[in-house]
């Protein structure tokens, strides 16, 4: 089946707004501009996947650096969603700053070596709305043994900090990272597992699937800004 950018570009669309809108709503507080401004990159790095699996699809055979691109995009995604999970706790947890900084650290390397390894990914075949990938072995399992514990760690994390977290506003940010995580990752593992067509295709359908997971985000942003705007109204002068 032909491949067709529609899905891909109306989600990059929504991403992008939805990052915009979170830059728009920056204020002075540290803690708020933290958590804004990672929230802002994940939802950036979501959308520049889109497009590059659009460009990549346009033309398999001319791809070139295109897929290792792809997944340069995709690496960052972890360890920023485990930042954002670290900025949200309160108090601090110093287990999810260390994982977060530890897959960062992990995520540079990884970039540097899909930067110089031609092999690590080259297109295969883009059909409907997914993209498939070929990848040298066994190399590839190191990086998807970092990927799979960096979302491991998110769900873990994630949940964990929304039933421990004392910060009741906090809480109800980390559930929706946790809820978010779950509903992109849960079925695409279980499309690619049990739809033959779709196998060899999960970072390209877990990206897609990870527009819910935006919807999230965007969830995350308003709770935000309603809380700064509350705060704001209650302070005398």
């Amino acid at each position: 089946m032909e491949y067709s950018p529609v899905l891909a570009v109306a989600t990059a669309a929504f991403e992008i707004v939805v990052a915009a809108w979170a830059l728009g709503r920056v204020r002075r507080s540290h803690d708020e501009r933290s958590v804004l401004l990672t929230t802002s990159a994940i939802l950036l790095l979501l959308a520049a996947y889109q497009l590059a699996e659009v460009a990549i699809c346009a033309d398999v055979t001319a791809a070139g650096f295109g897929p290792r691109l792809a997944f340069i995009i995709v690496t960052w995604l972890p360890p920023l969603d485990l930042l954002l999970i670290a900025q949200l706790r309160k108090p601090r947890s110093r287990v999810t700053s260390g994982a977060a900084y530890a897959m960062l650290a992990a995520a540079a390397g990884m970039v540097v070596w899909i930067s110089v390894d031609r092999s690590f990914a080259t297109a295969s075949v883009c059909n409907a709305v997914y993209a498939r990938y070929v990848h040298a072995m066994p190399r590839f399992f190191i990086y998807s043994s970092f990927y799979w514990v960096g979302l491991l760690e998110m769900v873990l994390l994630s949940g964990y900090g929304a039933l421990a977290c004392r910060d009741k506003r906090r809480r109800g940010q980390l559930m929706q990272l946790f809820v978010g995580t779950l509903a992109f990752v849960v079925p695409s593992i279980a499309l690619s597992w049990f739809v033959p067509p779709a196998r060899g295709a999960l970072p390209s359908i877990m990206c897609h699937f990870a527009l819910v997971f935006a919807v999230c985000l965007a969830r995350l942003i308003h709770l935000e800004g309603r809380w700064a705007e509350q705060e704001a109204v209650a302070q005398p002068g």
